[in-house]
C-alpha cells in the first residue's frame, strides 16, 4: 500500500511550487475570462478523460453558479459532453478533429477557450488550440510542467510545475476553481 502521508505531502509541495510558478498566469488568465464574461463572449473549455470530466465541472461552475446562484449565468460549454456528435464525428472523420470542429461552429472573436491537457501533447486538443486561434478568440492552456507540443500556443499558459499526472490534475482542478471563483467575483461586483 503506497504512504498516504507521502502522497498528501506531494501534493501539498506541488501546491506550494504554484504560489511562485503559476500565480501570475491564473491572474492573467482570470482577467481574460472576466473579460470575456463582462462582454457576454462564451468560455469553451475542451481536455480528455479527467481533464474531460474538468471541463464539464468547471462549464458547470461558470453557468449554475460556484459560490451564488443569484448572479447571472455566465456562457460557458464544455465540448466534451456531446456524446452524440463525439462519437459519430470521431467515427466518420476522426478523434483528431472532435474539438476543432465545434469550435468551427460555435466559436466567436472574443470568445474564450480552455484547453486541458496534463501532458500538453494532445492532439485533438492542439487542433481546438489552432481553431480558436483562427477565430480569433482567446486560448488559455492548463498543462504540466514541461507544457508540451501546446506550451506556447496560447494568450497564458498555466503549467503546473510536476511531471506526475495525479499532482499536474490536482493543481488543475486548484487553478479551475480559483480561475472560476474569479470570474463570479468580478460579475457580482465583489
Amino acid at each position: 500500500m503506497k504512504d498516504v502521508k507521502h502522497i498528501i505531502q506531494d501534493s501539498i509541495q506541488v501546491k506550494t511550487a504554484m504560489i511562485e510558478d503559476c500565480t501570475g498566469n491564473i491572474q492573467i488568465a482570470a482577467q481574460i475570462m472576466i473579460d470575456a464574461a463582462k462582454t457576454s463572449k462564451k468560455i469553451l473549455w475542451c481536455g480528455n478523460g479527467g481533464s474531460a470530466a474538468d471541463a464539464q465541472h468547471m462549464a458547470a461552475e461558470l453557468m449554475g453558479g460556484l459560490v451564488s446562484h443569484d448572479r447571472p449565468a455566465i456562457a460557458s460549454i464544455a465540448l466534451t459532453t456531446d456524446s452524440s456528435f463525439i462519437t459519430a464525428w470521431a467515427n466518420d472523420t476522426g478523434y483528431e478533429s472532435i474539438f476543432s470542429r465545434q469550435i468551427e461552429g460555435l466559436g466567436e472573436p472574443g470568445d474564450v477557450l480552455i484547453a486541458i491537457s496534463t501532458s500538453g501533447n494532445s492532439e485533438n486538443v492542439i487542433r481546438g488550440i489552432d481553431t480558436a486561434k483562427s477565430k480569433s478568440m482567446k486560448v488559455i492552456i492548463l498543462t504540466g510542467k514541461s507544457g508540451g507540443q501546446m506550451a506556447d500556443l496560447s494568450d497564458v499558459t498555466i503549467c503546473i510545475p510536476s511531471d506526475d499526472t495525479q499532482r499536474i490534475q490536482e493543481g488543475h482542478l486548484l487553478a479551475e476553481h480559483i480561475l472560476c471563483e474569479s470570474v463570479e467575483a468580478a460579475i457580482m461586483g465583489n
